[in-house]
């Protein structure tokens, strides 16, 4: 077996913990010479920019990862190089699709191309038992849980049922789709004009107050409310009739 192919071998483990940082080191300083129309070399590039992606994405037991690198462009006519690196920007997590780089650091001329990169990351989330139309308010039948990709939208899968149960839907969904935070409406813990109980938090204190609200107080999200001194406070809507002030 030659070079090229053991290390494309030694690359397409899926499912893997984070690469070995010796693997990757190997992977760096063992790249073949290399030209665009090589297929032994192609794959070789292939194989440095899944190990990259691989150690680059977070794993956490009960996730399945699988990567998946597409080909250089055949149209391409890139010089020998001696030594390859596949790249990512700073903090960039690689999640669905997306493209890593690869440049040559070691040869005639110094190049820097990207390829195209699939990143499936498998976990538990709930999913749709049935065609579900907007306006739907979810109950314990309409979901269930299934193992989906997580990384097929870049918005968040729900996982709790108790957090969704009650909710209505913000558009249709087809059965099996995963429910993701944008298919759900906020809860509205109380109108605007209502009555509500300021809890402001501190360190180490929290000091209780009433007001009354002067806008609708939306899961998650901030609402003005007057005080019976007639101060006018913004917090969170954390509950029923209740706002969360952080001092």
């Amino acid at each position: 077996m030659n070079r090229a192919r053991l290390l494309s071998a030694l690359t397409r483990t899926r499912c893997r913990a984070f690469a070995a940082p010796a693997l990757l080191v190997a992977l760096v300083s063992a790249a073949p010479t290399l030209h665009a129309q090589d297929t032994a070399a192609a794959e070789a590039l292939q194989a440095q920019a899944e190990a990259l992606a691989l150690s680059s994405t977070r794993q956490t037991d009960g996730l399945r990862v699988e990567i998946e690198v597409g080909q250089p462009d055949p149209r391409l006519k890139l010089a020998a190089c001696a030594q390859t690196e596949p790249y990512l920007p700073t903090g960039f997590k690689p999640w669905g699709k997306t493209r890593i780089g690869l440049r040559c650091l070691q040869g005639p001329v110094r190049w820097n191309i990207t390829l195209p990169l699939t990143v499936r990351v498998y976990g538990q989330a709930l999913v749709t038992t049935a065609a579900l139309p907007a306006g739907t308010v979810l109950n314990e039948a309409d979901i269930e849980t299934a193992e989906v990709d997580l990384a097929a939208d870049p918005a968040a899968a729900l996982t709790d049922a108790g957090l969704v149960v009650g909710r209505a839907l913000a558009r249709h969904l087809a059965p099996g789709e995963t429910l993701r935070q944008p298919h759900v409406k906020p809860r509205q813990w109380f109108a605007a004009g209502s009555m509500v109980r300021l809890v402001a938090v501190g360190a180490g204190f929290e000091v209780h107050a009433e007001g009354q609200a002067l806008s609708p107080g939306l899961e998650g999200r901030t609402v003005r409310v007057r005080t019976e001194a007639g101060r006018i406070v913004t917090g969170l809507a954390v509950g029923d009739r209740r706002v969360e002030v952080n001092l």
